[in-house]
């Protein structure tokens, strides 16, 4: 279970004389904060994120809720992060992976999408205007994928057609990538990616239909080429059903040169895992 406490340490500033004349600053700047959430607690009490039950501390999911939400651990497969129900010891690949190797290098994902609040959660932030969600589900995501993030030269949000941003508002993928950047550093790129075909909602496809719907969906911007030639990109977008639009994004970095594409999820669908080999 992913733990509530921040992973990433302070950033240490290396001239102890910097570090001195900020210390007051920084200090006051704390105290003028905790003053701030103290006000809003009284006026907006913490509420759980998905049920609306009162909670101790703000973007928090309440205990029934977060007992609900079946996290996403070792033991997984090491290339598309699908659990396994048994740990059978070691690094481990599933059968799809060695089957059909995906165009990614890794995957990794908060929880599985069918599971307790998770689905409610995504669909909130996706459709529901509830922009406010990213920087939880954000900051959950920098924590799965730790290991991603670990030596990531960007994080890349998965772009929306023109028209389909148009019509949403916002990129929910690019909320995502903007709070993992301010947990974890790791800065976001969000134009070095583009969406060109607008593709019919992947929903109610089948796996073959969606790999040809996204087909050709992507394409790397002839400015953007020198920012991804030998370097290591995570993907990040709300979730990971069939692979199929990562996939095809993956593939048109690949083109460009990156040398490494991980893809960094909220949530993931997860049918029946085989035993791995």
């Amino acid at each position: 279970m992913f733990p509530e406490a921040e992973p990433y340490p302070p950033v240490i500033i290396a001239d102890e004389a910097v570090g001195t004349r900020l210390a007051p600053a920084r200090r006051a700047a704390r105290l003028v904060r905790a003053a701030l959430r103290h006000v809003l607690d009284i006026v907006y009490p913490p509420a759980c994120l998905a049920c609306s039950a009162a909670t101790a501390e703000p973007d928090r999911l309440c205990a029934p809720c977060w007992r609900k939400v079946r996290f996403i651990e070792r033991p997984y497969c090491e290339r598309l992060g699908i659990p396994f129900e048994r740990d059978l010891g070691g690094p481990l690949l599933s059968p799809q992976a060695i089957a059909e190797p995906p165009e990614f290098d890794r995957a990794r994902a908060v929880a599985h999408f069918a599971e307790g609040p998770v689905r409610d959660l995504v669909h909130r932030l996706k459709y529901g205007d509830r922009i406010e969600l990213a920087r939880p589900m954000g900051r959950w995501m920098a924590r799965a994928g730790a290991e991603l993030l670990m030596d990531a030269d960007f994080l890349l949000p998965v772009p929306l057609h023109r028209w389909r941003l148009w019509t949403r508002r916002f990129n929910q993928a690019h909320a995502l990538a903007g709070e993992i950047a301010k947990v974890t550093g790791v800065r976001a790129d969000p134009l070095a990616l583009e969406r060109v075909k607008s593709t019919k909602p992947q929903v109610r496809l089948s796996r073959a239909q969606r790999a040809q719907n996204v087909q050709g969906a992507f394409r790397v911007p002839q400015d953007a080429l020198p920012r991804l030639i030998d370097k290591r990109v995570v993907l990040v977008d709300d979730v990971l059903t069939s692979g199929a639009t990562l996939e095809a994004a993956a593939r048109a970095l690949r083109r460009a040169g990156a040398r490494r594409v991980d893809v960094l999820v909220f949530a993931r669908v997860v049918a029946n895992p085989k035993l791995p080999i």
